[in-house]
């Protein structure tokens, strides 16, 4: 729901001050570690995909895979699936959620960015990247958690583990925060499979054999890549060659 027009106005005046404060400041450098980063870029990578990206200005993305992801600093999709640039369309948020279909005046960015690359894109592939010890799994999880502002903007995006969690049953008696945190994350990415589904162009196009969709899990300690198996509920390892402790994990 939209402010109304003089409590918008009192926001926009309060903005523009700030901004405008903060523009009477010295401006702080740009982070050294972004500038020797992109050194870095400049001299290896960027120098040997030129051609590529020369390419990719030229004619445009066609990527033929979605991916959605959390926003979590330690997991890059690009970086688990070392991909080359214009290969994947991707899409963060906290805790790699997607909402259901909800057409409305409010604002999706997770949404649009669905629509932008299955309709215009025409990706073929859409994948759900959960992973392992997320923070927001974790703060819909541990209720000992209060918002972190005022406005609390993730304790509204998380209600949409919600579901996830009324599937999984609960926490158990004797089970710990952080195994019930791994078992939901599992369900989510259920889920999120559950409410991309709600979308008619997905629904559509899966139904033709043009769109597919797929969910994942990414062990940020070991490194394992687990996919979900729509038979069977299971996440099973993506390859064969995998750490001793690595075990097919059940959702439910």
């Amino acid at each position: 729901m939209a402010a109304p027009p003089a409590t918008q106005h009192v926001l926009d005046e309060t903005a523009r001050l700030l901004f405008q404060e903060a523009m009477d400041k010295p401006a702080a450098p740009f982070p050294d570690r972004l500038t020797e980063g992109y050194r870095a870029f400049l001299d290896d990578r960027f120098d040997r995909e030129k051609d590529r990206y020369e390419q990719l200005a030229e004619s445009g993305q066609t990527p033929k895979i979605l991916l959605v992801g959390c926003c979590d600093s330690r997991v890059s999709p690009e970086v688990i699936f070392d991909a080359r640039p214009g290969e994947m369309f991707v899409v963060r948020n906290v805790a790699n959620l997607v909402p259901p279909f909800s057409p409305d005046d409010q604002l999706h960015g997770t949404s649009a960015a669905l629509e932008y690359a299955v309709q215009a894109l025409k990706v073929e592939h859409i994948v759900v990247l959960g992973h392992g010890r997320c923070g927001g799994i974790r703060a819909f999880a541990d209720d000992s958690q209060g918002p972190l502002s005022s406005g609390d903007f993730i304790g509204s995006w998380i209600t949409l583990i919600g579901p996830a969690a009324e599937r999984t049953g609960g926490r158990g008696r004797h089970e710990t925060l952080e195994g019930y945190v791994e078992r939901l994350a599992l369900q989510s990415i259920q889920q999120s499979l559950i409410n991309l589904r709600t979308f008619p162009c997905v629904q559509i196009l899966e139904g033709k054999g043009r769109l597919h969709l797929h969910g994942a899990y990414f062990a940020v300690a070991t490194g394992v890549l687990m996919l979900l198996d729509p038979a069977t509920g299971q996440f099973v390892p993506a390859i064969g060659e995998l750490p001793r402790k690595a075990q097919p994990i059940r959702c439910d």
